[in-house]
């Protein structure tokens, strides 16, 4: 089973994440955040796998920090569970239609960090979340994931819509990219035999 924990405790927050990328389950998520609580079941009711997060964070300040960190420990969290990247299909593109927001997302597990994201919303706030932290989520889950990461948002007008298309299309990407090879291969997906 493709599975790990990671803790992160820092003067800011208290993180646990699990991540079980073999089974379907209920996600429990518990960030501090009712909005990005929503965006968190989605990755995980999305990607096909079983997550678990839990923050206590100071909150009392703003959400940054406990943003910043769950990315952080959720990325690191993916890292651990793949291992060696061997079977997988590597590659994964999904786009996703919320009424009138479409969003795509095209990533590759390469064990190289890039972000491109170019998601215009219109909004400061969606429910208690800053919009402008939907972009520092991403990046820092890419970065501790070692993975190549594209977001764009085609269109939309309502914010909620806009950011829960992004994170499922990036749960339904995530799910094509951590699934088994298309063409049956065992061996890590690079010319290089390695990630």
């Amino acid at each position: 089973m493709r599975t790990a924990e990671i803790s992160r405790k820092t003067k800011e927050t208290d993180i646990t994440v699990r991540w079980n990328l073999d089974t379907a389950g209920i996600p429990v998520v518990k960030s501090g955040s009712g909005f990005l609580d929503h965006m968190l079941e989605q990755v995980g009711h999305h990607s096909g796998t079983t997550l678990f997060v839990e923050c206590d964070g100071d909150t009392h300040i703003d959400l940054h920090h406990s943003v910043e960190d769950i990315a952080i420990a959720l990325g690191r969290a993916l890292l651990q569970a793949l291992g060696d990247k061997a079977g997988i299909e590597r590659y994964g593109f999904y786009a996703v239609a919320m009424d009138e927001a479409l969003a795509r997302c095209t990533l590759d597990l390469s064990g190289r960090f890039h972000l491109a994201y170019a998601c215009p919303i219109s909004r400061d706030k969606v429910g208690d979340l800053d919009v402008e932290l939907v972009e520092h989520f991403f990046h820092s889950l890419a970065e501790n994931a070692k993975m190549t990461l594209h977001l764009d948002l085609e269109r939309g007008e309502n914010a909620h819509h806009c950011v829960e298309a992004l994170f499922k299309a990036f749960a339904r990407a995530l799910a094509m990219a951590i699934g088994p090879a298309r063409n049956g291969s065992k061996e890590i997906p690079s010319t290089k035999g390695a990630l």
